[in-house]
């Protein structure tokens, strides 16, 4: 059975069966950085508690970050899950016609989906220690569109 570093119970994910397990992996288990493995890592955590706490705080920032964008139709964001790279990598397409995918599918970012108020579609936030993602889309993903891809300071 799969350990978890960020409290996901890995007896119920969707995902366990092509998962190497987190902590059997040294946050890897997918291949890439999980952003909350290398938070815990960092701070000398097992668990992700380290997130929580003032001298990380990672989560609290990053929504801070969200919630400061001041998107229109965009709810207040109260939560950052971990999402792997191959569910959140949308395919967006450029000005110039060339559609672009701007995460790795192997990574483990924290995220959340936000309904857009009066509206069908949704808003996709996706980030990690570097960057913040906010993105549209309609039901599964479609048509998605860029909204922010902004570098962190």
């Amino acid at each position: 059975m799969c350990t978890s570093i960020c409290g996901v119970d890995c007896a119920v994910c969707g995902f366990r069966t092509q998962c190497s397990g987190c902590a059997e992996t040294g946050g890897r288990p997918f291949g890439g950085e999980c952003v909350v493995a290398s938070c815990c890592q960092k701070h000398g955590k097992p668990r992700c508690e380290a997130c929580a706490e003032p001298s990380c705080g990672l989560r609290a920032r990053l929504i801070a970050e969200f919630n400061a964008l001041g998107i229109p139709d965009m709810p207040t964001v109260t939560e950052l899950l971990p999402l792997g790279g191959f569910y959140v990598n949308l395919e967006y397409t450029m000005p110039s016609g060339q559609p672009v995918r701007l995460l790795q599918n192997e990574k483990i970012y924290l995220g959340y989906q936000l309904c857009k108020t009066g509206s069908d579609r949704c808003y996709g936030l996706v980030a990690d220690e570097n960057f913040l993602l906010v993105c549209e889309y309609g039901e599964n993903g479609a048509d998605a569109e860029l909204v922010i891809y902004k570098k962190r300071s």
